[in-house]
């Protein structure tokens, strides 16, 4: 008798203590579920007119995500041909420079020479051999004199064989003050009156360095096989090596472009396209769509869709679309 009123109690508590510990773990899981329950965002989505996404935030909303509205800025920029290219390297140019001042020093001691002779002559204190040779010494090194601007015309063409100090150019070439860069456009396009170009390398395609146009190249790229033009860049402070690639706007005569700058942080990609937020209302902001014309100083050219009167999402336009998909997400669930 007493060992099953024993086993009975002994039932009994087993029983109370599996379903303290069941209650136990219901709780604790209605905690964590409710830990994991993701935030409401505060932001509402809607459309414009045209399809677009509109955001609506709060004041609050907009300080959390560290909103900031700028005006773009209206530019009126040249218009410009793409190209590609690379920096030159100066040491034949500067060899045929160097070959064609020592004929030119050649041929003017030659000619101080056989005036000198040819003066003596007339009073008979030269022999008529002596002027003689000092007039074939003039003509063989007047030959070689040309032979060695024909050549630099033929390497580099008349723009660079006639520089007003070539020189001075050589050397600043040689001691990599300045640098000379080739432009090659793609095969079958054609321009008129180039201005001077803008170019950017490969690891800074942002980072713009000025350049100063000289003239045609004489020969046609073989993998380009477009036309070539030559580039004097006058403050290389290091940047560039010979044999670099570069990327090349070169800029054109012409009726100019107009369009706003707008700045990298404003841009956001989407879709395969790219966009910025336009403050539409203290509280809504639409994102529409932004072609980006080619780079510039300070952002991009913008030339459709935007004006200097909108007011874009300068600062926190990736969080503001975070928010919107954000938003998309928990309407679909």
């Amino acid at each position: 008798m007493k060992k099953a009123l024993v086993f009975v109690i002994v039932c009994i508590g087993l029983g109370a203590g599996l379903i303290l510990a069941f209650r136990q773990m219901s709780q604790e899981r209605k905690t964590e579920a409710a830990g994991e329950a993701p935030v409401q965002s505060s932001s509402q989505i809607g459309t414009t007119a045209e399809g677009n996404p509109v955001v609506t935030l709060d004041a609050e909303a907009q300080k959390r995500l560290s909103l900031r509205m700028a005006a773009p800025t209206a530019v009126t920029v040249a218009p410009e041909a793409r190209a590609y290219g690379r920096v030159l390297d100066p040491a034949p140019l500067i060899a045929q420079v160097l070959d064609l001042a020592a004929a030119r020093a050649a041929l003017e001691a030659s000619s101080r020479e056989w005036r000198r002779l040819k003066s003596l002559a007339e009073t008979q204190n030269a022999s008529a051999r002596a002027v003689e040779a000092a007039e074939a010494a003039l003509t063989r090194d007047r030959i070689s004199c040309e032979g060695a601007q024909l050549k630099l015309v033929s390497a580099w063409g008349r723009s660079v064989a006639e520089h007003p100090d070539l020189p001075s150019a050589a050397k600043a070439l040689a001691n990599a003050e300045t640098a000379l860069v080739r432009l090659d456009l793609p095969a079958g396009e054609r321009i008129d009156a180039p201005q001077g170009a803008r170019l950017s390398t490969l690891a800074a395609p942002e980072d713009f360095i000025e350049a100063e146009y000289i003239g045609p190249a004489v020969d046609v790229d073989a993998q380009a096989q477009g036309a070539g033009f030559l580039f004097l860049v006058k403050s290389v402070e290091g940047r560039l090596r010979p044999g670099q690639a570069l990327i090349g706007r070169i800029e054109l005569a012409g009726q100019p472009v107009q369009g706003v700058l707008v700045p990298p942080a404003a841009i956001v990609r989407a879709l395969g396209s790219t966009w910025v937020y336009v403050q539409s209302g203290p509280t809504t902001f639409a994102r529409r769509k932004a072609p980006l014309e080619r780079p510039i100083t300070g952002g991009w050219l913008v030339t459709l869709g935007l004006t200097a009167g909108d007011r874009l999402v300068v600062s926190g336009a990736q969080m503001l679309l975070s928010e919107e998909l954000k938003s998309r997400i928990q309407v679909m669930e």
